[in-house]
């Protein structure tokens, strides 16, 4: 497939509005079904991992999961690769390159020196980079799941820069700090999901080593790169990959299949070194060692050179863009796109907007709640699966994206006024009814997953 392309069949349904067709009649209630007006069920469990994707693990349920509006898997669920992320259960159509396909095939047949620098091996490069990466492990507590990834150490005193969906859905995070050996507790100390950056922070760290940054303004197509990371998950001494840089200035959305959501991220440096899951939040790094992206995302089904297999076509954030909104998220700033701190909580899985079209709901309609959390202020507020979320403070819900939207900008023990119309799940989940009725309620915000 052409870099400068997009693959119709890829495009992503959040950013479509093809006319919501409706549903077929509901079909006769399977056995062990009733058949009654108050029929509800569980939340769904998750899907398996798209095939065109190295995979990852799949995400809980809604705001106060804020950015996971998939809900938890009922015990005894399975499905795709779980616990190790290169970037979620990622589907990535390429919307636009700056460059045609004759460039980004110079990037696969030609290498190229780091500007400004000497030229290590491969080897020098690893052990430069090596002793200034963490191993991130995560808990994801309301999936009983576990996931890992990759991050670079910013500062002696245990500043980490990673991807936002490396950290996202964590009640718990961990690092392995790879110069030192020793696992340090980690906090959320803000992150920017619209760009996919995170920065967590290690407890009582000191003395550690730290990245040699260098600047993505010196990225050329056709330019050899190094990408270090914890492949696979595994931990121990980083994996090591090499490739050359396809095209600058690239931007992909990326789709979440399982949960259903997406984000559009650009001015990417495109790259063939083929990462693994694992390596998100890792280092793009020159042949002098120095990181010039933050690996976010990667396929290998793109690239079909004749005589040849598939090609990896991988993506990295511009290290100069990532420093940028580090240093907005140290100095405390939120912003439309920038959250401090910790997360807040409202307890409620919500389904995507494409499957709640499919289930019955009206475009643009509001966020379908398909599971309530035990204990969480949705409860409390007399939330159930089948109600439509409608606005928050004033402030129109359209579809699970738009209420991630909202309340990614509020905190924990902020005081929230919900909008929201009842409706009830029928014929094991597959269905939504509207009972026409709606309602006001107040919540106050708990502290949620991280992201």
């Amino acid at each position: 497939m052409s870099s400068s392309q997009d693959s119709p069949a890829w495009q992503n349904p959040e950013q479509r509005t093809p006319p919501v067709q409706p549903p077929p009649p509901p079909p006769p209630p399977p056995a062990g079904f009733p058949d009654s007006a108050g029929w509800t069920v569980p939340a769904p469990g998750y899907q398996p991992d798209g095939p065109d994707w190295i995979g990852d693990q799949h995400r809980p349920g809604g705001p106060g999961w804020p950015g996971y509006p998939y809900p938890p898997a009922p015990p005894g669920a399975t499905g795709g690769q779980r616990g190790r992320r290169t970037r979620r259960s990622l589907a990535v159509a390429v919307v636009a390159a700056a460059v045609g396909a004759a460039t980004a095939f110079y990037g696969l047949h030609h290498a190229g020196s780091s500007p400004g620098g000497a030229v290590l091996t491969t080897a020098q490069v690893a052990s430069k980079v090596d002793p200034a990466l963490v191993d991130i492990n995560t808990t994801l507590g309301y999936q009983q799941e576990k996931a890992a990834g990759t991050g670079l150490v910013l500062t002696s005193s245990g500043e980490i820069l990673t991807n936002n969906h490396v950290i996202e859905g964590a009640t718990s995070i961990t690092a392995t700090d790879i110069g030192n050996g020793r696992t340090y507790q980690a906090r959320v100390v803000g992150y920017d999901r619209s760009h996919d950056i995170a920065v967590i922070k290690l407890q009582n760290a000191s003395g550690l080593a730290t990245v040699t940054l260098g600047s993505s303004a010196t990225a050329q197509p056709g330019q050899r790169v190094v990408a270090i990371g914890n492949a696979g998950g595994k931990g121990g001494t980083p994996s090591v990959v090499t490739g050359h840089i396809l095209a600058t200035n690239a931007s992909i959305t990326a789709s979440d299949a399982s949960a259903g959501t997406s984000e559009h991220l650009s001015s990417l440096i495109k790259h063939s070194a083929p990462i693994q899951p694992g390596d998100s939040g890792g280092p793009l790094v020159n042949t002098s060692g120095a990181v010039i992206g933050i690996d976010t995302a990667a396929s290998t089904s793109d690239f079909l050179i004749e005589g040849q297999a598939a090609q990896t076509q991988a993506y990295a954030i511009p290290i100069d863009e990532a420093i940028s909104i580090s240093k907005q998220i140290d100095a405390g700033k939120n912003s439309a796109q920038v959250h401090i701190g910790t997360t807040g909580f409202v307890g409620v899985s919500v389904e995507s907007a494409q499957q709640a079209a499919q289930m019955g709901v009206p475009a643009n309609a509001g966020a379908l709640i398909v599971g309530i959390v035990s204990g969480s202020p949705a409860q409390a507020a007399g939330f159930s699966p089948g109600d439509l979320i409608t606005s928050v403070d004033g402030h129109a819900v359209t579809s699970s994206l738009s209420l991630q939207q909202v309340l990614e900008q509020r905190h924990p023990g902020d005081r929230v006024t919900i909008g929201w119309t009842s409706g009830q799940l029928r014929y094991g989940g597959q269905y939504w009814t509207s009972l026409g009725s709606h309602h006001t309620t107040t919540a106050t915000l708990t502290s949620g997953p991280a992201g």
